[in-house]
């Protein structure tokens, strides 16, 4: 079979040992019935929450320590082209197959989904999880009104960086019928200044939960220059793909009421 970057995947059998080095893919085999299997994952693997306690960790999701890896024997190990290196990639190809996904939208965590389900022999509960997401986002998108507001995805400070065009937070801003006022910058996260951002002029900014640990003193900060609402969302269900997507629908519901009455 191949993955996400069309790259071919050779396996002697169903893969009986898993290590995962991205948490949102760790969180999706475990809601896939594949918990017993997974043998590594990465510190950030906070869900399921007992994960990291009953499983080695091997280090996160820039740098691993490959011995460690080495020793669990994996059948397969599972990357993504944005959490992994590809420093990293080449080393773990010398240990165990590695099959990379790339999620830059809402129908590319279907497909990895799919993918899973044949890879791991789970499809009956891949199809369902695709059906019941399909349903969701159909669902949520008959509700919510195509506001036309004007936002920017902070994800960092020093430098400003959000979240651009061709990024599942920017698929997930879409659903939520926003536009990114990065969608057409040719960076996936492209930095920035206060003063940048505001000759865009967008009508909401998003601080998000993760990966920066922004602050209240930030929001002032912000607003000195940025004369607009800012609000801090919940950096999860933006931008962490496959099952977390089922409860993000209705995170969403209680975010566009939050949104309504900030403005």
């Amino acid at each position: 079979m191949k993955d996400q970057l069309n790259r071919e995947i050779h396996l002697e059998k169903v893969p009986q040992k898993i290590v995962s080095l991205v948490p949102s893919q760790t969180e999706l085999l475990s809601y896939l019935g594949l918990e017993d299997k997974i043998v590594g994952v990465t510190k950030f693997c906070v869900y399921p929450a007992r994960i990291r306690k009953e499983k080695k960790v091997v280090g996160g999701t820039k740098t691993v320590q490959f011995d460690t890896i080495r020793d669990l024997n994996p059948d397969i190990i599972l990357c993504n082209k944005e959490e992994n290196t590809q420093e990293m990639v080449r080393e773990l190809k010398k240990i165990a197959p590695v099959h990379i996904s790339e999620i830059n939208n809402f129908e590319d965590s279907l497909e990895l989904i799919a993918m899973y389900g044949e890879l791991f022999q789970c499809v009956e509960k891949a199809e369902e999880l695709i059906e019941d997401l399909k349903a969701e986002k159909e669902k949520f998108q008959a509700q919510i009104p195509e506001k036309g507001l004007k936002v920017a995805y902070l994800i960092w400070k020093n430098p400003w960086m959000a979240a651009g065009g061709n990024t599942f937070i920017n698929s997930m801003l879409k659903l939520n019928g926003l536009k990114n006022v990065f969608e057409t910058n040719s960076e996936r996260y492209p930095q920035t200044t206060l003063r940048k951002l505001k000759l865009l002029k967008p009508d909401v900014i998003f601080l998000s939960s993760e990966p920066y640990p922004f602050k209240r003193a930030h929001i002032k900060e912000i607003q000195e220059v940025c004369d607009v609402p800012i609000l801090q969302v919940n950096g999860e269900f933006f931008s962490w793909y496959g099952s977390r997507s089922l409860p993000a629908f209705h995170y969403f519901e209680d975010f566009q009421k939050h949104l309504s009455k900030s403005l």
